[in-house]
């Protein structure tokens, strides 16, 4: 049930919950993180199309937001990633980027782009400012990004998903899955914390 590297679902979970253990810090992210996905989709959404649309899109609802452009392709590697994770969870997360995808390709194509840009600045700016300060003064630790850029950008979408899973439906890959993951995340608190205590010597 464990992968490898960026697959390793429960060392990538415990590197996230390692720098997420507030409460008020962990619900900014539920909240934040998708609308900063989406925020980076709209400025993809108004790339021209790689593709011309296969031809059963033709019949699909809402098939004129189904640009085969640069938000296409960044969406199915997110899709791709996730579903290859957890095939559960994953198709759920997968699913919630397909509507991002229509969704940034539907204001992409009612709005010019330079509406369409404010929409995503304004998305973005908001997001990281209230995930930097609650980093700062709730979970008084710098955000992952600092340190591992790949999972601020590609897992963080699925990880508060499945953390939100967690605490609504008790819902969790696999038996035990939970379990291990806190052992893993107490292990790196208990590394940055002796880290900080060896760094603050050191400057005395």
């Amino acid at each position: 049930m464990v992968g490898v590297g960026l697959f390793d679902l429960e060392d990538q979970f415990a590197f996230y919950g390692a720098y997420h253990n507030n409460k008020v810090n962990v619900m900014t992210h539920v909240i934040c993180v998708w609308p900063l996905l989406f925020g980076g989709l709209i400025m993809l959404a108004y790339t021209q199309p790689l593709a011309m649309q296969f031809p059963f899109m033709v019949s699909l609802p809402f098939h004129e937001y189904m640009s085969l452009n640069y938000c296409f392709v960044a969406c199915v590697i997110y899709a791709l990633f996730y579903v290859s994770l957890e095939y559960k969870s994953g198709s759920l997360a997968a699913l919630l980027v397909l509507f991002c995808w229509i969704a940034a390709n539907a204001l992409a194509y009612h709005y010019p782009f330079t509406v369409g840009w404010k929409i995503a600045a304004i998305i973005e700016i908001v997001g990281w400012t209230a995930q930097f300060i609650t980093h700062g003064f709730f979970e008084k630790r710098s955000p992952a990004l600092v340190d591992n850029l790949v999972q601020a950008c590609l897992l963080a979408p699925y990880f508060v998903m499945l953390e939100a899973l967690h605490s609504v439906f008790r819902y969790e890959p696999y038996t035990g899955f939970h379990k291990n993951v806190q052992y893993l995340v107490n292990q790196k608190k208990a590394e940055f914390k002796a880290k900080k205590t060896k760094e603050t010597k050191k400057s005395a």
